[in-house]
């Protein structure tokens, strides 16, 4: 899966310090440099506007040193400790730090961390789009849907079936209006009477999509936007 980059900022008080791990990330492909920041205080007010996916941070810094900065933290980036005392290491991982670098940092241990942080975000990336989800109405009750557990809908008349890996699901609606509930890039109607979830699609031919097994109908016209669709989801796993 490709991971976009993480957006980065460091929180050090030594500015040589801080000019190391900025070029360190510069280097790296994985990472985007949004800022530095020479102390907490500082630093904390800019992270709590903005988006941010991973924190270089110094342990011993004046005013609000590491672990009392990511205290204060509402949101969860990820934090990289650096520090010159490996007697931190203990209390750090208490913190659920990504990892923990000791001054001077060579590039090979850097790359480490980073490999660390990407893989990490990567698996939350993932663990998000497997539990969005969707709530639908049916015989009068509300339903959650997992989104990634549909595997085709089909249109009848003034309702809608969706077939889940767990359930077939009744619901009051037009095939236009439920479709754009549903992430543009996962599903695509291919007939009037039928939606698919792309990532289910197992094989096709001109006429006939399969998914789990069963063939539906692919109206011609659809056909070559169902193949740009697949490619497209190839490339982002």
């Amino acid at each position: 899966m490709k991971t976009n980059k993480l957006r980065t900022i460091v929180v050090d008080d030594s500015s040589l310090q801080r000019m190391a791990v900025c070029k360190l990330i510069k280097d790296q492909p994985n990472l985007e440099l949004v800022e530095e920041y020479q102390n907490g205080m500082e630093a904390y007010k800019n992270v709590e506007k903005n988006q941010i996916d991973l924190i270089f941070l110094d342990v011993e810094m004046p005013i609000l040193n590491g672990f009392e900065f990511i205290e204060s933290l509402t949101n969860n980036p990820q934090i990289i400790l650096i520090t010159g005392k490996p007697d931190y290491a203990v209390k750090a991982f208490d913190y659920a730090v990504t990892d923990y670098l000791l001054k001077p940092i060579t590039k090979s241990r850097f790359d480490d961390a980073v490999r660390k942080a990407v893989a990490n975000a990567t698996n939350q990336s993932t663990a998000s789009a497997n539990e969005a989800h969707i709530y639908v109405n049916s015989n009068l009750k509300k339903v959650k849907v997992i989104v990634n557990r549909i595997k085709w809908i089909e249109g009848l008349g003034d309702y809608i079936k969706l077939v889940t890996e767990d359930q077939n699901i009744l619901v009051l609606s037009t095939m236009k209006a439920f479709i754009e509930k549903l992430p543009q890039d996962k599903f695509l109607r291919i007939h009037k009477s039928y939606i698919v979830n792309l990532e289910k699609v197992e094989k096709f031919s001109s006429a006939l999509v399969e998914v789990s097994g069963t063939k539906i109908p692919l109206s011609r016209y659809k056909k070559l936007q169902l193949e740009e669709a697949l490619l497209s989801t190839e490339q982002q796993n």
